[in-house]
């Protein structure tokens, strides 16, 4: 419109050609179609870190870390390299464990409703996820997105490298300050339980890093100076110096007993709490000591104590396979007398394997990078849980990848 019909009075919208009226309507109507577009990326994106069950980032601040690159399972008797972890071939069982709400809840439906017939579809939020000062809006609104995607359980990091993500009456009288060093709202986890519920949900406690530590840990110079690591560095994964703080001593193993009782009685409500391959050894650290006994020991004692303080809460872990666990981890869990067991298969070598376990026990554990796996997974009716791990930092987009993936194979 030129200078001069923009000086006379009113809209001078009759002058103006209709050709012109045409084009100002179809570039409106294109610039609203991207406004959509960049809100609904916004739902897709999700730029808070993550850590791995049994993987941990060497720093505080960048929690990403690689693949998980295990040894290579030993072949034993007759089985062939295929299925070269599958020694074990009548592992014993745990208990049953009373149903959990998620199953007998309204699930939220898929295009064809296909991948809902497993009990449980759960991925994993890193502990980080809530150092942000996540708002109790924030909060809620992400448990809603992730019920929207078809996931029905929240597996959130609340420990990791010797401290607490929420305020602890335990750390504070044992080290003098009451949690982790990072940024959170004192109810997070309140509010996601809460939510959680609201949406049929259950919400898992995942014990990140387990009995390890790394040089990031609060307590390190603390542990290195009352000799409470065991000797030995363990690189069970490349690119990060694990040390394992030692439960033989009295003092560690009571602290860690006291932790998990204060935590289901501070949070009676939640639903579960998992720990993984972190509550374990590595079979490389040196002078070749079997700690299996007293680990199978530690773990009997701290679930006894939580169990005791809050029987309605499931013990549950994600661990490698019992031969696996026991020959590489010392961790003999088929003896810990746990609820659950989720046998995590991150490792492509040997996942048929992996899944011939996952079919005995309550399910498997894969990362965002195997959703290839995914239409054999759904279409074992043996397998009744899946826990998926946002390997690439964006759980978000993970859960979309889920929801979209199974809506395409099915």
């Amino acid at each position: 419109m030129s200078k001069k019909n923009q000086e006379r009075s009113g809209c001078g919208c009759f002058n103006i050609p209709i050709s012109v009226i045409l084009l100002v309507l179809g570039v409106g109507y294109w610039w609203l179609r991207q406004q959509e577009n960049v809100d609904l990326r916004k739902f897709l994106a999700d730029n808070s870190p993550v850590t791995i069950p049994g993987l941990s980032s060497t720093t505080t601040v960048s929690p990403i870390n690689p693949t998980p690159s295990l040894p290579t399972s030993p072949i034993v008797g007759s089985h062939n390299q295929s299925t070269a972890s599958n020694i074990d071939t009548s592992p014993q069982l745990p208990k049953s464990p009373t149903p959990s709400k998620s199953a007998t809840a309204a699930s939220p439906t898929f295009a064809d409703d296909s991948i809902n017939q497993q009990e449980i579809r759960g991925i994993y939020l890193s502990r980080y996820q809530i150092t942000n000062n996540a708002s109790e809006q924030a909060i809620r609104d992400r448990v809603r997105y992730y019920h929207s995607q078809g996931i029905n359980t929240i597996i959130h990091g609340v420990w990791g490298n010797a401290c607490t993500m929420y305020n602890s009456r335990v750390m504070q009288q044992t080290f003098g300050y009451k949690s982790c060093p990072n940024l959170f709202r004192d109810r997070w986890l309140d509010w996601l339980i809460d939510e959680a519920h609201k949406q049929g949900m259950e919400v898992h406690a995942y014990f990140e890093k387990g009995i390890k530590i790394d040089r990031n840990s609060p307590i390190f110079e603390l542990a290195i100076e009352r000799k409470w690591i065991v000797p030995g560095v363990d690189r069970t994964y490349a690119g990060v110096d694990h040390y394992i703080l030692d439960v033989e001593i009295p003092e560690i193993a009571n602290f860690f007993r006291d932790i998990l009782v204060e935590f289901v009685q501070k949070y009676p409500t939640i639903d579960a709490v998992q720990w993984d391959d972190y509550l374990g050894y590595h079979a490389e650290l040196p002078g070749k000591v079997d700690r299996t006994d007293k680990l199978t020991n530690f773990a009997q004692q701290i679930i006894t104590a939580m169990k005791q303080a809050n029987p309605q809460v499931s013990f549950d872990i994600c661990h490698h396979n019992p031969y696996w666990a026991k020959r590489y981890f010392a961790a003999d869990w088929q003896k810990w007398d746990v609820d659950r067991v989720f046998i995590q298969a991150y490792n492509e070598k040997n996942f048929q394997a992996e899944v011939d376990y996952a079919q005995k026990y309550a399910g498997i554990a894969i990362t965002d990078q195997q959703l290839h796996r995914l239409p054999e997974i759904i279409a074992n009716d043996k397998i009744k849980g899946i826990l998926v791990f946002p390997l690439t930092g964006q759980p978000r987009a993970t859960a979309a990848q889920l929801k979209s993936f199974s809506n395409k194979q099915y």
